[in-house]
C-alpha cells in the first residue's frame, strides 16, 4: 500500500499552521491576566531585542527573527508574546489576589522591562468564581459606563466600565459559573481583542478631527476659485491654476498621510464587531452590554473617519475637474497666441518673399549692367581693330541679350534652391 509523501505546495505548511497560530490559553478561575499592547514604531528589530532579553533572563532560547509567537514560563504563569502588523502584545497570567483589583507585585512588567514602543492598550482581566463576594466587586466600577452581560448561555458574566485604574489598565471582571478551561480561554481572548482593537480603531479619530479644518480651508479656496471662474475671468486663469494646483498638492499630501490610518481603523473596527458577535452576550435588566456600549461610541467615531475620507475623495475629484477646466482656458489662450504668432510669421514670410523678388529684380539689373560694361570694352577693342560696326551700337544691341541671359540664370538658380527645399 502506497504512502502519501506527495510534493507539498510551497505555502501549504504556512496555510495549515495559521489556524493554530493563536491557540487559546487554558484558563481556570481564579486567575488574573495582564495584556499590554505596544506600537512597534521602532521596527521589528527593537521588539525582537526586548523579547530576546526577556527570554535570556528566564533561561529560555529566544525566538527567531521571523517568529510571530513566543511563550515562556514566568512565575506561576506563562508570558506570551505575539507580533501584529503595527503592534505587539505581551500576555501574562498568574493566580488572582484575594480581592478584585488588589495589587500584583511580581510580574514581568516591572522596572526591568524595556517596552519596545509606546503603550497603546493595557488590560487587567480577572476571572473569579461567581459568588456573592465576587459580585460585590461591581461597586468598584463606574456606574455611568458600567457594562454587564451574561455569556456562554449563562455560564459566565462579563463586567467592565472601560475605564483605567491607577496603573493605566482597563479593568475587566469575568464571573465563572461553570465554564470549561477552553471556553474561559476563548472568552478571555475575545475580551482582550475587543479592548485592544477598539483602542487601535479609535486612533483614526484624532487624525480625522485634525484634518477637518484643513479640508474646510481647501473647500473654501476651491469655492473662491470656482466663483472667479463663473465670472469668466480668463485673464486670471494662470494665477487661478497655480492656486488650485497648490490646493490639490496640499490635499493629496494629507490624504496620503491618513490613507493607512483610516484603512487600519476600518479593519480594527471590523475585528471588534466580529469579537462582539462571538461573545453572544445576553443583556441583564438595568445594565448595558459591551456590544451596545461600544457600538454607541465606536460607530460615530468610525463614521467621522469615513466622512473625512469621503470628503478627501470628493474634494480631489472637484479639484481635478476645476483644474481641467482651467487648463482648457489656458490651452485656448495658448492656441490663440500661437495662431497670432503664425499669422505674424506668415505676413513676415510674404514681406520677405516680396523683398526677395525685388532684390532679385535689382540683382538682374545690376549684374546685366556690369556684363554690358564688360562687353562695351570688348566692342571698343573690336572697333579699334577695324570692325565696321561702332562699339556704341554693338553695346546697345547686347543690352537686351545680357538682361535676358541674367534673368534666365537667376531663375534657374531659384528653381534649383526650391527643389532642394522640397527634398
Amino acid at each position: 500500500m502506497g504512502n502519501f509523501a506527495f510534493p507539498a505546495a510551497p505555502a501549504r505548511a504556512q496555510a495549515l499552521g495559521e489556524i493554530h497560530a493563536r491557540p487559546y490559553a487554558l484558563v481556570s478561575a481564579p486567575r488574573v491576566i495582564f495584556q499590554l499592547a505596544f506600537m512597534t514604531d521602532g521596527g521589528a528589530s527593537v521588539d525582537h531585542a526586548v523579547l530576546c532579553e526577556l527570554s535570556r533572563g528566564r533561561g529560555v532560547a529566544p525566538p527567531g527573527r521571523e517568529a510571530n509567537h513566543h511563550a515562556m514560563p514566568w512565575g506561576q504563569g506563562t508570558l506570551r508574546w505575539e507580533r501584529h502588523t503595527e503592534f505587539s502584545t505581551y500576555f501574562w497570567d498568574c493566580p488572582a489576589p484575594e480581592n478584585f483589583d488588589d495589587p500584583v507585585t511580581l510580574h514581568p512588567f516591572g522596572d526591568g522591562f524595556l517596552p519596545p514602543g509606546t503603550l497603546i492598550s493595557g488590560i487587567r482581566l480577572e476571572i473569579r468564581p461567581d459568588t456573592p463576594d465576587a459580585r460585590k466587586a461591581m461597586a468598584a466600577f463606574d456606574p455611568t459606563s458600567l457594562c454587564y452581560g451574561d455569556v456562554k448561555g449563562g455560564q459566565g458574566a462579563v463586567i467592565t466600565d472601560f475605564r483605567q485604574n491607577g496603573d493605566g489598565l482597563t479593568r475587566i471582571l469575568v464571573l465563572d459559573s461553570g465554564m470549561t478551561e477552553a471556553g474561559t480561554g476563548a472568552l478571555v481572548q475575545r475580551l482582550l481583542d475587543i479592548e485592544t482593537y477598539r483602542t487601535l480603531a479609535m486612533i483614526g479619530l484624532p487624525m480625522a478631527q485634525s484634518l477637518s479644518p484643513d479640508l474646510r480651508r481647501i473647500e473654501d479656496g476651491l469655492t473662491g476659485i470656482t466663483q472667479q471662474m463663473r465670472n469668466d475671468a480668463r485673464e486670471h486663469a494662470d494665477a487661478m491654476l497655480g492656486e488650485i494646483t497648490r490646493l490639490a498638492a496640499e490635499l493629496e499630501a494629507s490624504a496620503a498621510l491618513s490613507l493607512y490610518r483610516f484603512g487600519a481603523s476600518r479593519a480594527y473596527y471590523g475585528i471588534v464587531q466580529e469579537r462582539i458577535r462571538a461573545l453572544g452576550e445576553t443583556g441583564v435588566s438595568g445594565y448595558e452590554t459591551i456590544g451596545s456600549f461600544l457600538e454607541r461610541r465606536l460607530a460615530p467615531a468610525m463614521r467621522t473617519c469615513q466622512s473625512v475620507e469621503e470628503r478627501q475623495a470628493n474634494l480631489s475629484r472637484k479639484l481635478a475637474r476645476a483644474t481641467a477646466l482651467l487648463r482648457s482656458w489656458v490651452d485656448l489662450e495658448l492656441e490663440r497666441q500661437n495662431s497670432a504668432i503664425l499669422n505674424s510669421m506668415d505676413k513676415r514670410a510674404k514681406v520677405q518673399l516680396r523683398l526677395q523678388q525685388t532684390v532679385e529684380g535689382l540683382s538682374v539689373a545690376a549684374i546685366s549692367y556690369y556684363v554690358v560694361g564688360l562687353f562695351g570694352y570688348l566692342a571698343k577693342a573690336l572697333e579699334s581693330e577695324g570692325l565696321p560696326i561702332k562699339s556704341g551700337v554693338l553695346t546697345g544691341l547686347f543690352v537686351p541679350i545680357a538682361i535676358v541671359a541674367m534673368w534666365l540664370v537667376v531663375r534657374r538658380i531659384r528653381r534649383h534652391h526650391a527643389e532642394e527645399d522640397r527634398h
